[in-house]
C-alpha cells in the first residue's frame, strides 16, 4: 500500500515523483492545453504589465489572519493529523520565531521551522481557484495560510526579500510545496498536481524579528538583494522549464536559499554534465 505520509514536496526527498508522472506535470500541461500561470521574466502584453503594477510594493496588506492548531481527521478510512485547516481571527497576534500564536504544525519535518514559520498566500489566486472549482468552498485561510495577502505574489516578490508587518520583521525564503494533505482539505486528490503547475503556491517566511501582527496592516518592503531572482522562478524550473540550466545554476549558489533547495539545484546540474 503506498504510504501517504509526509508526502510533502521536498526538493531533495521527492523530485523523483515528478519525473516519474506520479505527481508531474498535468496531461492538460503536457498537451498544450493548459498553461501554468508563472509569469515571464519580463511581462510582454498590457495583462502582464497591469498585474505586475498591482503588485507594488506601496499597495501591500494583510487581509486575513489566520490560525489553527492541530486536529485529528478522518480520511481515507484512516485518521490524520493535520495543521491545514486554518480560522481567521481579529485583534493583534503575536508572531513567534517558528509559528504564530494559537497556530501549530502537524509535522515539522515538512512544515515550519525557522524557513517556514509562516505561511502566506495572496489573495488574487483565489478568483481563479474559484472559477476553476466553483464546487469547492474557499474562505481566507482556505490553503492553510496564516496570511491571506494582497499586492504580494509569487512574480513580485523576490527571494530574501524582507518585509515589516506590525511590529514583526520577515523574510521571504521560498515556495509552498504541497503535500497529500491540501487534497484532503479541499476535498480532490488531484489538487496537488493543480496547485503546483499554477505556479500559485504562496510563499514561506522567516521570522527576522518576533512581533505582533493583524488584519489590515500593511507589508512594508524594508531590503532587496540584487539578484532579481523572484519566488516563482524556484518552481517554475522544479515543475515546468526544468532546462532553464542558467536560472538553475543562479539558484544553486544563491545564498538566500536553503541548503536544501540549493543542494536539490546542484544535483539538478550535476545530471546535466
Amino acid at each position: 500500500m503506498k504510504n501517504e505520509h509526509n508526502t510533502a514536496l521536498h526538493p531533495t526527498k521527492t523530485a523523483m515523483r515528478f519525473s516519474s508522472g506520479e505527481l508531474g506535470v498535468p496531461p492538460s500541461l503536457r498537451s498544450g492545453g493548459m498553461r501554468p500561470d508563472f509569469p515571464a521574466n519580463r511581462p510582454s502584453t498590457k495583462a502582464q504589465r497591469a498585474y505586475q503594477e498591482r503588485t507594488d510594493p506601496m499597495s501591500m496588506r494583510l487581509i486575513s489572519l489566520n490560525v489553527g492548531l492541530p486536529r485529528k481527521v478522518t480520511w481515507k478510512g484512516r485518521t490524520v493529523l493535520t495543521g491545514i485547516f486554518k480560522d481567521p481571527v481579529t485583534g493583534r497576534v503575536q508572531v513567534r520565531r517558528y509559528n504564530l500564536d494559537g497556530d501549530g504544525q502537524a509535522d515539522r519535518s515538512v512544515h515550519g521551522g525557522p524557513y517556514k514559520a509562516v505561511y502566506l498566500y495572496p489573495s488574487e489566486h483565489y478568483t481563479a481557484w474559484r472559477q476553476e472549482f466553483p464546487d469547492i468552498e474557499l474562505p481566507w485561510g482556505a490553503f492553510g495560510e496564516n496570511f491571506t495577502t494582497e499586492g504580494l505574489v509569487e512574480s513580485a516578490m523576490h527571494i530574501g526579500d524582507k518585509l515589516r508587518i506590525g511590529t514583526a520583521v520577515l523574510r521571504v525564503t521560498e515556495p509552498r510545496m504541497p503535500c497529500y494533505k491540501l487534497g484532503l482539505r479541499l476535498g480532490r486528490d488531484d489538487f496537488l498536481e493543480r496547485f503546483l503547475a499554477s505556479g500559485r503556491t504562496g510563499m514561506y517566511l522567516a521570522v527576522e524579528q518576533e512581533g505582533e501582527v493583524g488584519a489590515g496592516d500593511a507589508f512594508t518592503l524594508l531590503t532587496r538583494p540584487g539578484h532579481g531572482l523572484p519566488i516563482a522562478d524556484i518552481s517554475r524550473v522544479f515543475a515546468i522549464e526544468k532546462d532553464d540550466v542558467d536560472t538553475i545554476r543562479r539558484l544553486a549558489l544563491l545564498p538566500e536559499l536553503s541548503d536544501s533547495w540549493r543542494e536539490y539545484f546542484r544535483k539538478q546540474l550535476h545530471k546535466r554534465r
